[in-house]
């Protein structure tokens, strides 16, 4: 009886000795950060910076894999996070719209949500810029201006949050653009040639000509400090709060200390200098907020879209 307690026992503590050490394995194969868009922006440069601090700290292989949409959004790659096991082999770096409106829009593999926010990272530097001899240099008197002239809107797609937004902000406004059009790219040639009066475009592609453009408003969290005098559209009209953003996300049944050594890199990553340098040359927002106010931040942001779906309607 003795001998069988003294067995029992000592198969517990072996047990129990190796769960903690299977917990504290991960991660012991390559990991994989999905972006659904191709390499070279943003939101790809830094998840392959949080992807090489991985592989630094922990010693697997981490690497960016890029899954790009095409014609059907950045959903495949959300959906190929979301049918992978939740075992934090498999990230997404997701912007707005995979956590915000993947799940309504039919798609099964994402229905209902299936992620949860580690952190984001990243605001896009999106804004409203018109040409600097434009006879308008605020949303209130490019307002006054539309409604007794054409006014030519040019931004790179309906579906994309800061497109909503500009369109949102002309309703609230009491204007209506003369045309608007997509483009493929949006930069001081649009403006100089006269291709579009306003464009909606991130304002590393107007760096180049800043001084012959006027930025009327910063889709952003907070004011851009390369162009502070232009408020944000939260401020113009607070109903319209809301901003492209990109996040870390992973399958809601990841276990907790899995999430808490991919947000602790992640998180060192995009504080340190050669991240907050990508900021300061692009005018990104580069920051990191917790995964409890992210969740939070979304769950506005699904309230906001509905209200600008309802205005576009």
């Amino acid at each position: 009886m003795k001998l069988n307690t003294l067995l029992g026992g000592a198969l517990t503590l072996a047990m129990a000795t190796v769960g903690g050490m299977a917990a504290a394995e991960y991660p012991e194969k390559p990991v994989s950060f999905v972006v659904p868009w191709p390499p070279g922006d943003l939101e790809d440069v830094l998840t392959r910076m949080i992807a090489e601090d991985f592989q630094n700290e922990y010693g697997v292989s981490a690497a960016v894999v890029n899954k790009p949409g095409g014609g059907g959004g950045p959903f495949p790659g959300a959906i190929e996070v979301a049918n992978a096991p939740a075992d934090g082999y498999t990230v997404g770096s997701f912007v707005i719209g995979v956590p915000v409106v993947g799940h309504q829009i039919g798609i099964d593999d994402l229905t209902p949500e299936k992620f949860d926010p580690l952190g984001i990272f990243l605001t896009y530097p999106f804004v409203i810029a018109t040409s600097a001899d434009a006879p308008y240099s605020t949303m209130d008197e490019l307002a006054a201006y539309a409604k007794e002239n054409d006014v030519a809107l040019g931004h790179f797609g309906d579906p994309l949050t800061p497109t909503q937004v500009t369109k949102a902000l002309a309703v609230n406004k009491g204007f209506e653009w003369g045309s608007d059009a997509a483009f493929d790219a949006l930069d001081c040639n649009t403006l100089a040639s006269g291709d579009a009066d306003v464009i909606n475009t991130t304002l590393q592609l107007i760096l180049p000509c800043l001084d012959d453009v006027k930025v009327l408003v910063s889709i952003t969290d907070e004011r851009i400090s390369l162009v502070p005098d232009a408020p944000t559209a939260g401020e113009v009209d607070p109903s319209l709060d809301i901003a492209l953003w990109n996040g870390l996300f992973v399958h809601k049944d990841t276990p907790q200390d899995v999430r808490d050594k991919i947000i602790a890199v992640a998180e060192k990553t995009v504080m340190s200098d050669r991240a907050q340098a990508v900021a300061k040359e692009t005018g990104a927002l580069v920051y990191w907020q917790n995964a409890e106010d992210s969740a939070a931040r979304i769950a506005r942001d699904i309230d906001t879209v509905a209200r600008i779906q309802g205005l576009l309607e």
